[in-house]
């Protein structure tokens, strides 16, 4: 394992800080709840490398304290790395031997950590705990199986939604009584719904459909529109081969082009496109369920958040889960292993507090508890957990990804043809997953 990460080595020189952090071979232990086998002398210390900030972390730092204080015979210390950092240190605190006890993945990250031998399975310990995978939303907890094997413990699902400005809506005739979005559930019926609120605007402040025109958010409406039409991954199943259905693709990424170019809904090369939302300036946008906590703490918007609309044949949306992980350790000691896996299911069982930074839960009681579903806001887009289309169980995600974006973005800005873009696309795909 170590041989496999040592190219990581030398591009960490300043790890040795974070080394001190570990807990490396301390012995004396604390036990709790979540560890009955242990004396109750013993003291258990675990580190727990994380990479949340703002409001993530402030609420991940409220489930630990809660967690510590539950058991004082297991106490969890919260390391804060960078999220541009926490990746590349992971991987070389693995490969070192100074790696800590509990870890974060994404998902969508997770095989090429496991591929890398950074996470350790977590089945055999999982039995002596009796953890309840059934517990679990199904959709999210798949993405973190590989070959019939369970890595990690999703806490959430962090998706791709739809909000909406109620005042807009209102002025334009576009909102029911209800206070949801008056628009027919199809392609043509989000363009009428957007052409119609575009010619409602009273300044030239205002828009109807706050987006940008590169980077990740275009890249998820894509992908949720392709899955949308039922197209596969851009990965086959053998995970070795390039697999993209083109139609679809092209249908796909052509619908969202219109929406810059023919329709004109969307304003090209907008930066911030939150804020403009934020500052009451547009009718609606999408992005990811993490804007929720800003958009509820701003005064005087009133808003909506929902599931993307059903463009074509199916609702599906694009989506990551935020996992805890055990990072592999040179020597593993299975009474933290225990320890840390019950810290894994608390935070889990908890997901009404990870709930107020937008997440969705990935325990299904969690919906159903009452602390939950007085949250505003997220009762009305949770059950977008059971259509999320994870990608791929693949070691290249992340530069595919890269690759997608980059060739989609000259789609969107009118450079290239699509049906040559998405040719290209995968050929680049090739060579990165030769």
């Amino acid at each position: 394992m170590a041989k496999r990460l040592s190219l990581f080595l030398s591009a960490v020189l300043a790890f040795s800080a974070l080394t001190a952090c570990s807990s490396g071979n301390s012995s004396g232990t604390k036990t709790g709840d979540g560890d009955k086998g242990q004396s109750s002398n013993e003291k258990i210390d675990l580190v727990f490398w994380s990479l949340f900030s703002g409001g993530d972390g402030d609420f991940m730092q409220q489930m630990i304290d809660s967690f510590n204080k539950a058991n004082p015979n297991i106490q969890v210390k919260n390391v804060k790395l960078e999220w541009a950092e926490y990746y590349t240190k992971l991987m070389t605190g693995v490969a070192s031997g100074n790696g800590p006890d509990i870890g974060v993945s994404h998902s969508s990250k997770l095989p090429e950590l496991i591929k890398q031998g950074v996470v350790t399975e977590l089945d055999p310990v999982a039995k002596t705990e009796n953890l309840d995978w059934s517990s679990f939303n199904q959709n999210i907890l798949n993405s973190t199986i590989m070959n019939g094997k369970h890595y990690a413990v999703p806490i959430d699902t962090h998706p791709f939604i739809f909000f909406y400005n109620k005042k807009m809506l209102k002025q334009a005739g576009l909102l029911d009584g209800s206070g949801k979005p008056i628009m027919e559930q199809s392609a043509q019926g989000f363009v009428d719904f957007a052409v119609k609120l575009k010619s409602s605007l009273q300044n030239n402040q205002q828009m109807a459909f706050a987006f940008p025109s590169k980077g990740d958010d275009p890249f998820r409406l894509w992908w949720a529109l392709y899955h949308q039409l039922g197209g596969k991954d851009v990965i086959a199943d053998d995970l070795k081969t390039p697999s993209i259905d083109m139609e679809k693709a092209v249908k796909a990424a052509n619908y969202i082009k219109d929406l810059y170019h023919k329709q004109q809904v969307i304003p090209l090369n907008l930066e911030d496109f939150t804020k403009v939302f934020q500052a009451g300036n547009a009718g609606f946008f999408m992005s990811g369920v993490w804007n929720t906590g800003t958009m509820e703490q701003t005064k005087d918007l009133e808003f909506g958040a929902m599931p993307i609309p059903k463009f074509f044949d199916k609702q599906a949306t694009w989506g990551d889960s935020h996992t805890l992980i055990l990072p592999t350790q040179k020597k593993a000691d299975p009474k933290k292993q225990k320890a840390a896996l019950a810290f894994m299911n608390y935070i889990a069982d908890n997901g009404q507090v990870w709930a107020k930074a937008g997440h969705i839960p990935s325990k299904t009681k969690v919906i159903e508890d009452p602390e939950f579903k007085k949250l505003p806001y997220r009762s009305d887009y949770v059950s977008v957990a059971n259509t999320v289309a994870f990608a791929k169980q693949s070691a290249y995600n992340w530069p595919i990804k890269t690759v997608i974006i980059r060739n989609l973005d000259t789609i969107w800005n009118n450079s290239v043809p699509t049906e040559e873009a998405f040719k290209k696309m995968m050929e680049e795909v090739k060579t990165v997953i030769k």
